[in-house]
């Protein structure tokens, strides 16, 4: 998606985090060896992360830089959107050697807060490709046609920034049922959704991942191979999982010598992702509250008072 404005844009932000690192505000009245001063892969890279393409402008979304090692607990799930979106999008001549398509679409589902829109974040960044994200409800307007046209504008920008990834949160708001009464207009979103995934254009490099809440409501003619071939259901932590939940959560929190993490996961059966990070967010307000200097820590009985808040919540 980058034009020649935008390289020449690249090269020279790269440059400037090459005099930045060398000594910043500091070069004239310390200049440097001009001769060993060098641009490094680390200058494009930070770069990268400021300078935004044109073909994706319009609708490109800043993804926070999350990494494979920050989503913990559903390694099954990983190790699938890996083989399917990261793979193909990376090493496209692998597929075409074998003579197989890589699959055109992943749809994640699960209750709500198992880190389905996590793991897209996670995806897009070690993918290394262009992210579109939309949420599903935007995309509904008043006007006849205006829905599938920015549908397939979409399509459009991410088919000139390939490799590229569309994920859609909440697709079951433009892809219901047919004939279920949701209106006209959300039956014609279908329609241009299983064209552009499985019409007669291919879109090359183009992955397209979505998450819902709601697997029964999406319409059937999408859960086919060649539309979502991979329906990956999140299932809830189990007791290792949240354990691994807890201690990321927990790393840069001042913790009380009485704190047992592992009774603590064996003590939130039935928690999500989501539920765990409340969890110890909750537990640092309740020891707060408790001692407000700075040299408070969060203990075990805090813990314990959180999970009584949260289950008298959830009621």
């Amino acid at each position: 998606g980058y034009v020649g404005a935008d390289l020449a844009a690249l090269c020279r932000e790269a440059a400037v985090a090459a005099l930045r690192r060398a000594g910043g505000l500091e070069l004239a009245a310390n200049p440097p060896d001009l001769e060993l001063l060098r641009v490094e892969s680390r200058d494009f890279n930070s770069a990268l992360a400021m300078i935004t393409p044109a073909a994706l402008r319009d609708v490109f979304v800043e993804v926070p830089n999350v990494r494979w090692a920050e989503v913990v607990g559903v390694d099954a799930v990983r190790a699938q959107l890996q083989q399917a979106i990261e793979w193909p999008l990376r090493k496209p001549e692998l597929f075409a050697r074998l003579g197989v398509r890589p699959p055109r679409g992943v749809l994640l589902h699960g209750r709500p807060g198992t880190g389905k829109t996590l793991l897209a974040r996670a995806l897009a960044t070690e993918a290394q490709a262009g992210f579109i994200a939309v949420r599903g409800p935007e995309l509904l307007t008043e006007w006849q046609g205006a829905s599938e046209r920015a549908l397939r504008d979409i399509f459009a920008r991410a088919r000139t920034a390939a490799p590229c990834i569309i994920f859609f949160d909440e697709i079951d708001a433009i892809a219901g049922r047919r004939g279920s009464g949701d209106g006209s207009t959300i039956e014609r979103m279908v329609a241009q959704l299983l064209t552009e995934m499985d019409g007669i254009s291919d879109p090359k490099g183009v992955a397209v991942l979505a998450a819902t809440n709601r697997l029964d409501r999406i319409d059937p003619a999408l859960l086919r191979p060649g539309r979502f071939d991979l329906i990956v259901e999140i299932p809830t932590p189990d007791e290792a999982g949240r354990l691994a939940m807890l201690g990321l959560h927990t790393g840069r929190m001042p913790l009380g010598d009485d704190v047992d993490l592992a009774a603590l996961a064996a003590l939130s059966a039935g928690f999500v992702g989501a539920d765990i990070a409340g969890l110890c967010r909750m537990a640092a307000l309740a020891a707060i509250g408790r001692d407000p200097s700075n040299t408070v820590r969060v203990s075990h009985t805090d813990f314990l008072s959180a999970l009584t808040m949260n289950r008298e919540h959830k009621k």
